[in-house]
């Protein structure tokens, strides 16, 4: 197949580029060219996803079998793009987010549950419910927490940067939210096996990994993978003003979701377990890009933690 890549270049799809290569597609990415593409010889088109009129100067001339829509936030993102390749196409992948469903007493979220019209990530149900509408063959994956080597965003590096210090890890509340972690290269996996599936049309899946942690117990994974000893503080966030200042990575409520359907649909499961994907992350990242000697900002941790101390 001939595939198109909107993004390619960064995190998820280095991963689905290498994968799509490696089973033989020809392989084209759509981005601005800021980073060098993710193999050697793969076509890059550079231009300004946000342009409609950008994407149909550089697009409309093109044909691809596949289309992966990995970086679309909002509607006005994507449906320039669904509606020069409509009726051109085979098959259009969405990414989503399982942050669109709606905050739940029942967990763990299926792919059926109410979604939050408040959600930061409202755009992209907005733009899962244009796709089902206009008549494209498409599939949406809605990840959970991403990790894995080259995430820009700080998730298993906020554990990894107080471990490698040997500083205590303030964890909001008592540490019994349950959350979950799918690694960047199952997620990929996934999504490359959506390719030739009938069963995926028209489907949304949940895609991370198949085990459910607590705060606490990413922390001990985290210092399993670190090969420290952590030293755990528990506080009630409710009694500090942060405002706009992040204190911790995640939501502080349970978040996780159900992957069966996705493991049956697509014949997939995750390769990571949670302890080896961390070892992965913080060998072959963390480490690497010598993270653990850069200058960290602890000043919200000292503020939580001096607190503590003195209440105790």
């Amino acid at each position: 197949m001939r595939i198109l890549i909107m993004g390619g270049t960064r995190f998820i799809g280095v991963y689905l580029t290498k994968i799509l290569v490696e089973q033989g597609h020809e392989v084209v990415l759509f981005n601005r060219g800021n980073h060098p593409a993710p193999v050697e010889g793969v076509g890059q088109i550079h231009g300004d996803r946000k342009s409609a009129s950008d994407l149909k100067e550089k697009l409309s001339g093109e044909s691809f079998d596949a289309i992966f829509d990995n970086n679309g936030r909002e509607l006005s993102d994507t449906q320039p793009l669904a509606e020069i390749f409509k009726d051109r196409v085979k098959h259009f992948v969405y990414v989503s987010s399982a942050g669109v469903y709606l905050k739940s007493p029942q967990m763990p979220h299926r792919e059926g549950d109410r979604v939050d019209p408040k959600s930061r990530h409202k755009g992209k149900h907005d733009t899962e419910t244009y796709l089902a509408e206009a008549g494209l063959p498409w599939t949406s994956v809605r990840p959970t927490y991403i990790y894995g080597p080259q995430n820009y965003n700080d998730l298993e590096a906020w554990f990894f940067d107080r471990l490698a210090r040997d500083r205590a890890i303030p964890i909001p509340g008592n540490g019994a939210h349950f959350t979950q972690f799918g690694h960047v290269r199952d997620l990929a996996r996934a999504m490359a096996a959506i390719l030739g599936n009938d069963k995926a049309i028209g489907q949304i899946y949940n895609i991370s990994g198949d085990r459910y942690v607590t705060f606490d117990g990413l922390a001990l994974a985290c210092a399993e993978a670190v090969g420290k000893s952590p030293q755990l503080v528990h506080y009630d966030p409710k009694q500090f003003d942060f405002g706009k200042r992040k204190a911790f990575p995640l939501r502080v409520q349970h978040f996780f979701a159900d992957i069966h359907k996705a493991m049956n649909d697509l014949d997939w499961k995750p390769e990571f377990d949670l302890v080896s994907g961390l070892k992965d992350s913080f060998q072959n990242d963390y480490l690497a890009s010598g993270r653990n000697s850069a200058d960290i900002d602890f000043s919200l941790d000292e503020e939580i933690l001096e607190v503590c101390q003195t209440r105790k």
